[in-house]
C-alpha cells in the first residue's frame, strides 16, 4: 500500500479577465512578478508572492489574476489529479520531477476512482495528458526543495496564465537539501543589490 499525505485536484478553465483572454488553474490565472520567485523566497522578500494564493481544489469561481504559489512540504508523497472539464486534450509538465501516472478515466474524479489505480507498474513521466471531460492522477515524491513550475504544455495557455508554482519547502538550510543561489547569479527586481552566501 502506498500512503499519500495530500491530494491536490487541479482543474483548468478559460475566460475573459478585464476584456482579455486568459487561462487558469483552479480559477487563478498566473501573472509573472518582476522578481524571480526563487530569489524572493531565498532572500525572504515580501510583496512578490503569497503562499497559498492558489487552492488545492477547484473553487468553481470566476477567473482572476495572481502570482499563484502553492505550499507543499519537502519529503512528502502527494497525489495530484488533473481534472479536465474542457473539450480539448490537456497536457501538463512539472519541472524538477518525475512522477508516476497511476490512473485516468472519463468523467469526474472521486475518491472511489482510486480503486482502479495502477500501483504495481505505473509509468514514470514528467508530462501527463488529460483527455476531454476526463481526469488523470499522478503520484509524486516531493524530494527536491525549491520553486517548481507546473504548467500547461500548450504555449498560448501557459503564456496566458495556465500555470503556477509549487513551493517545496523545508526549514533546513543545509546544502544536503538545496544548494545556495550561485555567487554569479543575476539578481534582478527586488533582489537587486543582495548578496549570496559562498558555497
Amino acid at each position: 500500500m502506498i500512503n499519500t499525505t495530500r491530494t491536490i485536484v487541479l482543474s483548468s478553465s478559460a475566460g475573459q479577465v478585464n476584456g482579455k483572454q486568459r487561462y487558469a488553474i483552479n480559477s487563478v490565472s498566473y501573472v509573472a512578478p518582476d522578481t524571480p520567485l526563487k530569489l524572493a523566497d531565498y532572500f525572504k522578500i515580501s510583496g512578490v508572492f503569497r503562499v497559498g494564493s492558489i487552492s488545492d481544489r477547484p473553487t468553481g469561481g470566476g477567473l482572476y489574476l495572481d502570482t499563484s504559489v502553492m505550499q507543499t512540504d519537502y519529503r512528502t508523497f502527494v497525489e495530484i489529479v488533473f481534472q479536465n472539464d474542457e473539450d480539448i486534450i490537456q497536457s501538463y509538465h512539472l519541472d524538477g520531477y518525475s512522477f508516476f501516472v497511476v490512473g485516468m478515466d472519463g468523467g469526474q474524479w472521486t475518491t472511489a476512482s482510486r480503486n482502479q489505480y495502477n500501483l504495481r507498474d505505473a509509468v514514470s513521466r514528467c508530462t501527463a495528458q488529460v483527455y476531454p471531460k476526463s481526469w488523470t492522477a499522478i503520484y509524486v515524491a516531493l524530494d527536491n526543495v525549491g520553486m517548481w513550475n507546473l504548467r500547461s504544455e500548450f504555449w498560448a495557455r501557459q503564456y496566458l496564465g495556465q500555470q503556477f508554482y509549487m513551493r517545496v519547502y523545508t526549514t533546513s538550510t543545509s546544502i544536503r537539501d538545496e544548494y545556495p543561489v550561485p555567487k554569479n547569479a543575476l539578481l534582478c527586481g527586488k533582489a537587486s543589490g543582495r548578496h549570496t552566501r559562498p558555497l
